[in-house]
């Protein structure tokens, strides 16, 4: 395996940054998860654009333009022979000091990973995922601004922690207010009398590509989108519910605290949307 470390292709047991790193010390950094299909990067430029909001919003200069980024993933890609798989886009705060001033971290640590990945077998695709409400609530957003997505994902990681406890892969995050944010590393939707449902970004929910991607589709689809905040109640009544993800791409969820959703299989217009989905992939993007 290669991987990209600041201009240079490295063995893994190369891929090495220093312990005084402010991404390792205190999180402080930003990251992409994406997809390549077919050797097709998908919504490449929509995921850097998200890297450069993410590290302007904590004042982080990744010294790299765009079309440089973009150039960067794609030949990692080539360089692992990689057509099918995940690719890890991280740039770190870089070396500085043990206290928490980012004076002194000049030169940020730009990482690539490129390399196979299977989130969920195939069968939960076709009978869907099983889910809960964990305890965890999810950060106030005027405490963090959720379309940040930064390395700090101990929140996230503890609400995992608490599904896996109880028997489940995934599971809801409310917000402070009662209100359902997202999944732990997905967004939800909901299909209510067949009009699509997701919680807002002010509600604490993640500006996910993927979740972007499917509300395209609800529009090509003629399925009305309504951005608002949702409740447990409204979930546990939903006809049809869906997460979606770049590692997780969209799949269906047929019970969530117990209750079955719908009739207790995906459902038609799920279907849709995942057919739908598969179809882009391997176009909506950057050929490496």
């Amino acid at each position: 395996m290669k991987i990209y470390l600041n201009g240079e292709f490295v063995g893994k047991s190369e891929a090495k940054v220093s312990v005084f790193d402010h991404g390792l010390l205190y999180g402080d950094g930003v990251f992409e998860g994406i997809r390549i299909y077919e050797g097709c990067v998908f919504k490449l430029e929509d995921h850097i654009e998200r890297l450069e909001q993410s590290a302007k919003a904590i004042l982080l200069d990744i010294k790299m333009s765009r079309q440089e980024l973009i150039d960067a993933v794609c030949e990692t890609c080539r360089q692992n022979g990689l057509s099918d798989g995940y690719i890890r886009l991280l740039v770190t705060r870089g070396e500085g000091s043990l206290g928490l001033s980012t004076q002194g971290c000049d030169q940020p640590n730009v990482v690539i990973i490129a390399d196979k990945i299977q989130l969920y077998p195939e069968n939960f695709y076709t009978d869907g995922l099983k889910i809960i409400t964990v305890p965890t609530r999810r950060i106030n957003p005027a405490a963090l601004p959720p379309m940040v997505k930064s390395l700090n994902y101990l929140n996230n990681i503890l609400a995992k922690i608490e599904a896996q406890h109880s028997g489940y892969l995934e599971a809801i995050m409310l917000n402070d207010q009662g209100y359902v944010a997202e999944c732990t590393g997905d967004n939800i939707f909901l299909i209510i009398k067949g009009e699509l449902f997701t919680p807002p970004f002010s509600a604490g929910a993640l500006k996910g590509i993927t979740r972007q991607t499917a509300i395209e589709i609800a529009d090509e689809l003629g399925v009305k989108i309504h951005q608002g905040n949702m409740t447990r109640y409204d979930v546990w009544n939903a006809e049809e519910c869906f997460l979606t993800g770049t590692a997780a791409e969209v799949i269906p969820v047929v019970e969530v605290d117990g209750r079955i959703i719908g009739s207790g299989r995906p459902g038609e217009i799920t279907n849709r949307f995942i057919q739908n989905f598969r179809k882009r992939v391997a176009t909506d993007g950057i050929q490496v």
